[in-house]
């Protein structure tokens, strides 16, 4: 059983884990795909938001009316379970069916946008995972739920989610096995057949020696 450092430890780096936001710039028909190991049956948000650069100014626009998105997600298994056209600001929702890594992909429609025709545009992207998707605030305004019935509201939902990061942690030290077993045993049969191929030569080699010897009558 875990101690109590160690639990909140462990709160604490699954917390981090389930969201991620960042910034980054792409080009013109640049294309920017991330990442995301996900358990299964877990709901994930992204939110980004875009900001074209001005050459004028010299900075970055506030927004970018008229730019679109295209957001295109892949399963472990390269399965597109989404595949959408956004604004320039915009907020895609999926859930994870089978657990593992997750590609998230954006690319802009600046091809049809003469504006960024060789500029570079600035993407905001805020992901979130699990129970982080939550909006509590609606939630207890929604069930008429007190403080305290929303705090064990949050916290079954950290607990579901944990469970959920335990299994997949499982999975993975599973699938680790048995690629680890699958390894040790090609290695077996590969030093036995090297042994069987060192044998049959040595053999073969001690026939040859003694024809050779008897043709040359040295036995």
């Amino acid at each position: 059983m875990l101690s109590a450092p160690a639990a909140r430890a462990f709160l604490f780096l699954s917390w981090i884990s389930s969201i991620s936001a960042l910034y980054f710039h792409i080009g013109e028909t640049e294309k920017k795909c991330f990442i995301e190991e996900i358990p299964d049956e877990t709901m994930v948000i992204g939110k980004y938001r875009t900001q074209l650069w001005d050459k004028q100014s010299g900075s970055f626009l506030p927004a970018t009316p008229g730019l679109g998105m295209h957001v295109e997600i892949k399963d472990p298994d390269t399965k597109i379970i989404l595949s959408r056209q956004y604004g320039s600001d915009g907020r895609f929702t999926f859930t994870s069916h089978t657990p593992g890594e997750h590609q998230i992909c954006l690319h802009s429609n600046s091809t049809k946008m003469a504006l960024f025709a060789g500029g570079k545009l600035r993407v905001h992207l805020d992901i979130q995972v699990g129970e982080h998707t939550n909006n509590y605030p609606e939630i207890a305004a929604k069930d008429k739920l007190t403080e305290l019935q929303l705090r064990v509201r949050q916290l079954l939902d950290q607990v579901e989610q944990i469970q959920k990061e335990q299994n997949y942690q499982r999975y993975r030290e599973e699938r680790f096995r048995m690629t680890s077993e699958s390894t040790n045993q090609r290695v077996l049969w590969w030093s036995i057949a090297q042994t069987l191929i060192l044998i049959i030569t040595g053999i073969w080699q001690m026939k040859h020696l003694k024809s050779f010897f008897e043709a040359k009558k040295l036995v």
